[in-house]
């Protein structure tokens, strides 16, 4: 893998419940609208679980996921590919915090930075 080794962590407060922070990071039918344009593979289940594998795509470059844990509180996933590393979210109610790790060409930071942000809009977006 070519780049550089990056971390960050990221904690927010967001006007959101538990249950909504949760949904909005393990549905893909709510994450794939707050992480566009990243795109996801097609046939995903309607909530991610312990030991499923997926591929992301930012433009051209393709990030693979593989969920270890996944709770009521937090989400850990390996990453390979796009970053060499690992992503683990942590929430409750009314706050989320992101922690990566990685090697890799793209930058780390200023892409979870923009990612918790529109996190935070989609929590903040009215519901029907």
């Amino acid at each position: 893998m070519l780049g550089t080794f990056q971390h960050s962590r990221l904690r927010i407060e967001v006007e959101a419940t538990q249950g909504q922070i949760q949904a909005s990071l393990v549905q893909p039918s709510n994450f794939s609208q707050w992480l566009w344009p990243q795109r996801f593979s097609q046939g995903l289940p309607s909530e991610l679980h312990s030991g499923l594998s997926f591929n992301s795509y930012l433009g051209p470059v393709e990030i693979h996921h593989e969920i270890k844990q996944v709770d009521d509180h937090s989400l850990h996933m390996v990453l390979s590919g796009g970053i060499d590393g690992f992503h683990e979210w942590y929430w409750g109610d009314r706050w989320v915090q992101s922690r990566l790790e990685g090697v890799s060409a793209l930058p780390l930071n200023l892409g979870q930075s923009l990612t918790i942000a529109r996190l935070r809009q989609f929590l903040q977006q009215p519901r029907a």
